[in-house]
């Protein structure tokens, strides 16, 4: 038998590109493909792009360029340009390296295994880019990082047009799917092991709006809080202009929905957020964060935030700088404005010199962590149940800790257990005393409990089983884990 050949897939962006890199993984293993031993050069590479940074175009074509030498000594290797930017610059990419094989768009992942063959059969680059949805990535195989945890797509696409954000141009229009298909995708994840779901949109909470519902998302939450065996569930990303009281109701009242809500705010200042075209303003904002923390006093918030709009003040940098001080995000991820082509910000006047970015974001990068090392500290001496999770804490082999995500979505590492309790898995559960609290992380010395689960064993049995044979992938789902939020932009 032959020796199949190997691939390698390098994801940039966001998480919808995490997920849908999970979804080239189980295509390229469904079509006899295996992944490349560490340390090995792969047969295939395939760049999943991201168009929203800057220098997202510098970064793909620098490591193009890195891997033609490899490529010109190593016969039939092939490499494939998927995701936001391949839509974007299409043809683009093989005029500027035309040793690539394979271009393919956000609307047809599906197509690559057959673009690769196609490639090596005729010897010519395959560049397939469609322009609207053909399959819903969900029907398609996937190989998902872990055991016991597991990204969800409820809804590709987005109806907004923020002026910043070229996504949804690249992604097309909001498409739905049906709740019976998705909760169907849930409990077979649950029967195979998997305990937390992250339903998964560039703009969840508009979910229902292509049949008709404007209480789907919150019907589909509280849809969830049936599913036996299915102990967290999170979702990402929401938009404030359509954020409404039903969603924070089912938050409150479904016992496995996690005290965590990721709302992204971009400006307070509502000049900006005029010229951002996003149609919320800061008191909206704030008033959805006072009825979430009434609702769930717990509940840790976090954000995106973009300094250096154009046209951006002083004064309407001091207006964000005081809606973080009122809604005291547990964390946020905070980003320079960049230029992006294609998008209509992209052609305003008034783009704010370097110089002045750099440092409003120095100032409020200070007053984030600051808060968050505020809200940290208020939780030393609390219990909580962690999730073991896995390579999430870069430093624990010096530490001696293992590391999980408490329900609130906080990084927490803890000491090992002793050893009466049992040696926790990734999957298990763990309760824990907080005892230390930093601006992005928490420590909890003290262990109380150890809770074997289903997701512990699936994780055992897929680290202790030898490697399945490659073939052809029947679509049924398989199961993992959403890796951290990337540092990356969500699309609300």
């Amino acid at each position: 038998m032959s020796t199949p050949r190997t691939y390698e897939v390098r994801t940039y962006g966001c998480q919808m590109n995490v997920h849908d890199s999970e979804r080239l993984t189980g295509l390229l293993e469904g079509a006899g493909y295996a992944a490349v031993p560490n340390g090995e050069q792969a047969d295939v590479v395939v760049f999943n792009t991201c168009a929203v940074r800057e220098n997202a175009d510098n970064k793909l074509y620098g490591n193009l360029g890195h891997l033609a030498p490899v490529k010109a000594a190593k016969p039939g290797m092939q490499i494939a340009v998927g995701g936001c930017l391949a839509q974007k610059d299409r043809t683009t990419i093989t005029e500027r390296a035309p040793w690539v094989d394979v271009v393919f768009g956000t609307h047809n992942i599906g197509s690559l295994p057959v673009l690769l063959e196609r490639a090596r059969v005729r010897q010519e680059a395959q560049v397939e880019i469609l322009e609207s949805l053909d399959v819903f990535p969900s029907t398609l195989p996937t190989k998902r990082e872990s055991a016991y945890a597991a990204w969800v797509s409820v809804s590709v696409g987005c109806n907004n047009t923020c002026t910043f954000c070229i996504v949804p141009a690249l992604r097309g229009k909001e498409k739905d799917r049906r709740p019976g298909d998705i909760l169907a995708e849930v409990r077979a994840l649950v029967a195979e092991g998997v305990t937390e779901v992250t339903l998964l949109g560039q703009n969840v909470n508009a979910y229902g709006v292509e049949f008709g519902d404007r209480q789907a998302f919150s019907k589909l939450l509280r849809a969830c809080g049936d599913i036996e065996g299915l102990e967290r569930v999170r979702f990402t990303s929401p938009h404030p202009a359509e954020f409404t009281d039903d969603v924070i109701e089912a938050m409150a009242e479904t016992p496995n929905v996690m005290p965590s809500l990721h709302m992204p705010l971009q400006s307070g200042s509502d000049r900006v957020l005029r010229a951002m075209r996003r149609s919320y303003r800061s008191s909206k904002f704030l008033g959805i964060i006072d009825r979430v923390r009434a609702a769930i006093p717990h509940a840790a918030i976090t954000t995106d935030i973009i300094v250096g709009f154009p046209g951006e003040t002083e004064e309407d940098f001091l207006e964000t700088l005081r809606v973080v001080r009122e809604s005291r995000f547990a964390s946020a991820f905070t980003f320079q404005y960049s230029k992006r082509p294609g998008t209509p910000a992209a052609v305003l006047d008034e783009q704010v010199p370097p110089e002045v970015v750099k440092d409003r974001y120095g100032r409020l990068v200070d007053l984030v962590n600051e808060i968050a090392w505020e809200e940290n500290k208020k939780i030393v001496g609390r219990t909580v149940e962690l999730m073991v999770a896995e390579g999430e804490g870069r430093k624990d082999a010096e530490t001696l800790r293992l590391s999980g995500r408490a329900p609130d979505n906080r990084l927490v590492h803890f000491a090992a257990p002793d050893a009466s309790l049992g040696t926790p898995r990734p999957g298990d559960m763990v309760t824990a005393e907080v005892t230390y609290a930093a601006p992005h992380h928490l420590v909890a010395d003290r262990v109380l409990a150890v809770r074997r689960t289903r997701s512990g064993d699936a994780w055992e049995a897929r680290t202790s089983a030898p490697a399945a044979p490659s073939g052809v992938s029947l679509g049924m789902p398989a199961v993992g884990v959403p890796a951290p939020l990337p540092a990356a932009p969500a699309c609300g």
